[in-house]
């Protein structure tokens, strides 16, 4: 299990983890967008709503938007 994780770091690092490497970029931007937008908005309210409920909401966010990421 430890082989495989080193072995996909390695391959990111190199940057043939993924067929489109930017495709992965401006999605992890989206969700990092997203995820900055609901928690500094939350925060507003009261700031342990907004580092739980904006952690929580990127987090399922983020397997939606890599949903159509190929793998080499």
């Amino acid at each position: 299990m430890l082989d495989m994780v080193v072995n996909a770091a390695k391959l990111f690092l190199v940057g043939k983890l993924f067929r489109d490497n930017m495709a992965f970029f401006r999605q992890w931007g989206m969700g990092f967008a997203a995820a900055l937008v609901l928690m500094v908005g939350l925060s507003l309210l009261n700031p342990w709503l907004g580092m739980v409920l904006g952690g929580a909401a990127s987090g399922a966010l983020l397997p939606w938007l890599y949903r159509d990421l190929k793998y080499n």
